[in-house]
């Protein structure tokens, strides 16, 4: 429970996954190796693609779909040499039918030999799309926001003592006569936080 009271009034929260899971799947000689990943931006997006291709160098194909933000408006899907939509989709439609935002599903095809068929494509990515959710563990995530503060030294220990309060991250800081901190919160809690800030003598806010 959060100092400022019920956080379930508020609606910043979003479901995601809390780490990564991966495992594989088998049709007809083809082994889909499913992987997920909790991410936060493009970047984390680039960084884990760019493992998996250095790792499974000699598949055939590194299909995927991922989705970011509350409500899903930022996602794309892959199919990486596969027939069109029959591999990035369906790895989408999952990730869509669950809920979830702020994750990466990539699922790494080897060629058994035998070709599957646009439905058994199809069949073979959802299902692994599925596995890598099923695998994983669901968690209720929250919108961040952040603000800098600037305040007298003196000050530091009514700051210090809200930011334990209000379970507040510290995402920088720098300690002089003049102290300087970046803090990080839940955004449905933007309005009491910053009123409560503001309410220390001397304190400079600036919400980022």
């Amino acid at each position: 429970m959060s100092a400022f009271g019920d956080e379930s009034t508020f609606e910043d929260t979003f479901f995601t996954v809390s780490r990564s899971s991966e495992g594989l799947f088998k049709d007809r000689g083809s082994k889909f190796f499913y992987f997920s990943f909790p991410v936060k931006n493009e970047e984390e997006i680039k960084i884990h693609l760019t493992e998996l291709r250095k790792k499974y160098f000699d598949a055939r194909h590194h299909c995927y779909a991922w989705m970011l933000g509350k409500d899903g408006d930022q996602f794309r899907a892959n199919d990486d040499g596969e027939p069109n939509h029959s591999a990035g989709d369906p790895i989408l439609g999952q990730i869509r039918s669950t809920n979830l935002t702020n994750i990466l599903i990539v699922v790494v095809r080897y060629f058994g030999g035998t070709k599957l068929g646009i439905s058994g494509l199809i069949n073979a990515y959802k299902t692994s799309a599925a596995l890598a959710i099923e695998e994983n563990i669901l968690v209720q995530d929250h919108v961040k926001t952040s603000v800098n503060i600037r305040f007298p030294y003196p000050m530091l220990n009514d700051v210090m003592k809200l930011i334990k309060l209000h379970e507040l991250t510290i995402s920088a800081q720098e300690m002089m006569l003049d102290c300087k901190m970046q803090l990080e919160f839940r955004k449905g809690l933007e309005k009491s936080i910053v009123s409560s800030l503001e309410e220390i003598e001397g304190l400079e806010l600036t919400i980022t």
